[in-house]
């Protein structure tokens, strides 16, 4: 069976996909497709930032593409070399929360240490963090992008925990988008199941799948990274299959199996 991932592949130069290894476990055959584009921002304020650790409590990641805001800003030679010899090991000593794996991944690429990796989602982390920061302490940097969700900095907020954020990122549908989908669709055919990995995935592709798939969409299974983009497919009155236990290649694929079982979720 085919399954369409609405997500970047995986930088070939880092192995293999995790996501279209582990399908291939459960014998499905996955195509990756870009839903978005993104364009970083702010760049200097962000190493200005990081430049001040002794300023905040530690640091919140919530997308792998803040950290691949801090990695362009490291290619710099001068911040490359400031940030090894001295500000990676004063940020090591605070906290670095994030969510997901892949955001967890990146964050240990730059040289820090991720907390709370299996939180999964805003609310989780917000407990997470809650549970380990006392309030009315200094603001944990939380760079972001533009179309974050007020959870996180609201959830904290009530206990008395404030995030600094700084938008670091902005999103887009993704330039190739719709030729990508008219290509896998008269080449493949319709899949199976078809993954989305965010709210803004929904928006940017769900009309040209239900475009393409005619009258077979409903033969489609729908799967949802996580709750709040289920949500934004049940908003659209899109039936959900099922859902991920946590962001993770292995709980993708085998909400992915579950769904295309007979009796599925």
């Amino acid at each position: 069976m085919k399954v369409l991932l609405l997500k970047e592949p995986k930088d070939k130069d880092s192995g293999p996909d995790p996501y279209i290894k582990e399908l291939g476990s459960y014998s499905l055959e996955a195509t990756l497709i870009p839903a978005l584009s993104f364009k970083f921002t702010s760049l200097d304020s962000l190493f200005e930032k990081l430049s001040h650790p002794e300023c905040y409590r530690g640091l919140v990641f919530t997308s792998p593409r803040a950290l691949e805001a801090i990695k362009i800003c490291l290619k710099e030679k001068s911040k490359k070399e400031a940030w090894s010899k001295s500000l990676k090991q004063m940020w090591n000593i605070k906290p670095t929360y994030v969510v997901g794996k892949a955001t967890a991944s990146l964050v240990e690429e730059i040289g820090l240490v991720p907390q709370g990796e299996m939180t999964g989602n805003a609310e989780k982390l917000a407990e997470y963090i809650s549970s380990r920061e006392k309030p009315n302490s200094s603001a944990l940097l939380f760079p972001c992008g533009a179309l974050k969700r007020e959870v996180l900095p609201a959830e904290l907020e009530k206990k008395g925990i404030h995030l600094e954020s700084l938008i670091v990122y902005h999103t887009a549908q993704h330039p190739d988008l719709q030729e990508s989908l008219s290509s896998y669709f008269s080449q493949q055919g319709i899949p199976a199941s078809v993954v989305f990995f965010s709210s803004s995935g929904v928006k940017s592709c769900l009309q040209h799948i239900q475009k393409l798939s005619g009258d077979l969409i409903n033969q489609v299974k729908f799967v949802a990274i996580g709750p709040t983009t289920a949500k934004t497919l049940r908003d659209a009155s899109v039936a959900v299959s099922c859902m991920a236990e946590s962001p993770t290649a292995q709980d993708v694929a085998a909400a992915i199996h579950t769904a295309l079982q007979p009796h599925s979720c």
